[in-house]
Parts: C-alpha cells; structure tokens; sequence
C-alpha cells in the first residue's frame, strides 16, 4: 500500500466518524479567528484578486465557505471524500464546489490547473499532518496550481507546537475527547522543521514572500479552560515577479 493511500484511508475514516456540529472537529475553529486573520496577511501580497482560490486540504469546508465570500470562484478540495461529503452538506447554497485531489499525486496538480488557470492556494495545517514522503510532492503541486501569478498562503503547526501536542496526548486522562479521534485513526501529527517549509517551496520553485508567526486556533481547551491555540508559523509564496 503507497504512503497516499495509507493517509487517504485514515482520513476516510476519520471524516465518516465526525460530527456535523459546527466546532466539533479539533481545528474546526470559526473562521472570523483562523482565516480572517490569515487573509489580511495573504491579501497584501495578492496581485490578482480574480483569479480563484483553492481551498487545499478543505476538511469540512469551514474555512471554504467563508473565504468563497471574499473570492470570485473557490475550489475546496481533498484527498478524503468523506471529508467533502461533510464539505456539501454543510454548504447547500453552493458557495464554493468542492473537488476530491491528492494534491501530492503526480499530474493531479497540473490537471486542475489546466481547468482553472493560475490560482491563489489557502493551505492550514495540512503539511505537518503528510507522510514526510509526500511533503516534497505537495509543495510541488502548490507550485502546478499557482502558475505564474498564483500565491499561496500557508500555516503550520511550528516545531513548539509538537510539546504542547505530546502532553495533550500523554496526559494520564489521555487526548482530549476531539483529538483522541485524529490519534485513534491513525493521523497523529507530525513535526515538520520551522526551517523545512520554506525549503520545500523554495525547491518547487516558489519564493516566499512574507512570513511570521501567529497562534492557531483550535475548538479544544487547555485544563485551565482556555481555548487551545498552538503555535504556528506563516508564509506567503510565489513566483519571484
């Protein structure tokens, strides 16, 4: 079994089992404090408001209703289809299409590309969630997808974020009820290096832009009964103009 499908099945049952309710979800936090705060760093650096969005890595859609308001045409897409299934149910009006793509199959990239032309790419927390194997591959396709005009804005989990992660996961109640389901399919995150993010765009032949640091907001809460915000790093990337 490739290192793909391995990560596509575990996130196939990861999706059939989540609730609907908005929040119930570990990182299915409300947009107005995860993308809204995202945009007005990305927007500065967006040359070309009408060119589409592509949600990847869209989940249940949350952040992809959201942004499909502030962008002519979004495409959420996922490797996972109960993932989208989630995605449709929760979006009736069609505000944004939703798409099933394993961005870091070869050609899959390229494909939506040739259909949508240069697009802008919104990316959260999906890489340190890859098989390392993969990771190369998806900044790859980021690039196929950007084009020539494209930027990508894209948040990680940082390095310090892996401490807060452990002790959540080994406390002697064990994970917290919405993260205990991410480790029990199989999907426990994986640490990727401050320092390698940029290294893979910049080896897919994109240049950063921008970039920063910014707490990330999760629906869960610490044992002092504060919402759970990790730490994280951000980044804007393109082609060099």
């Amino acid at each position: 079994m490739s290192v793909t499908m391995r990560y596509r099945e575990a996130w196939e049952g990861f999706w059939r089992e989540a609730p609907d309710d908005p929040g119930a979800v570990f990182w299915d936090a409300d947009p107005n404090v995860t993308a809204a705060l995202h945009l007005a760093l990305f927007e500065p650096h967006v040359a070309d408001s009408a060119l589409p969005l592509v949600d990847l890595g869209c989940g249940n859609g949350t952040q992809t209703r959201f942004l499909a308001d502030r962008f002519p045409r979004v495409v959420g897409v996922d490797l996972a289809a109960a993932a989208l299934d989630h995605a449709r149910h929760a979006d009736p009006a069609g505000r944004a299409t939703y798409r099933l793509l394993d961005a870091a199959e070869q050609g899959a990239a390229q494909a939506l590309h040739t259909e949508l032309g240069d697009s802008h790419v919104y990316m959260r927390g999906v890489l340190h969630q890859c098989e390392p194997a993969d990771r190369q591959p998806l900044a790859d396709g980021i690039a196929a997808l950007l084009g020539e005009r494209g930027r990508v804005f894209l948040v990680e989990p940082s390095e310090a974020a892996g401490a807060v992660l452990g002790g959540l996961a080994q406390a002697p109640a064990g994970p917290p009820p919405k993260l205990a389901p991410i480790f029990r399919h199989g999907i426990a995150p994986g640490e990727v290096a401050d320092a390698a993010v940029p290294v893979l765009l910049e080896t897919a032949g994109l240049t950063v832009l921008a970039s920063g640091e910014l707490p990330l907001r999760t629906t869960e809460f610490g044992p002092d009964g504060t919402v759970l915000e990790l730490p994280s790093k951000w980044l804007v990337a393109g082609r060099a103009d």
